[in-house]
């Protein structure tokens, strides 16, 4: 079953092993945000991946930002990198 955390933002457990995915298609939020933490510009991704759209990278990021923001609301810290 198919469901959507936001307008581009979908979640299967039978794609990418339950993981958020861009419109239900095998490339996942981590990645995408991988690719820009990295130093890739949007362009670069949008090159890389031509079906998604620059709104789909956006809409990671919104995904990114809400969920960090939730995490710091509650209290839950992300680990120091080593």
């Amino acid at each position: 079953m198919l469901r959507y955390i936001h307008d581009r933002i979908t979640v299967s457990p039978d794609l990418c092993g339950g993981k958020p995915t861009i419109r239900g298609k095998r490339l996942t939020v981590q990645t995408v945000l991988e690719f820009l933490a990295a130093g890739d510009s949007p362009e670069d991704v949008l090159e890389d991946y031509p079906f998604l759209e620059m709104a789909d990278i956006q809409a990671c990021q919104q995904f990114a930002l809400r969920t960090a923001l939730d995490s710091l609301s509650r209290g839950t810290y992300l680990p120091l990198a080593a």
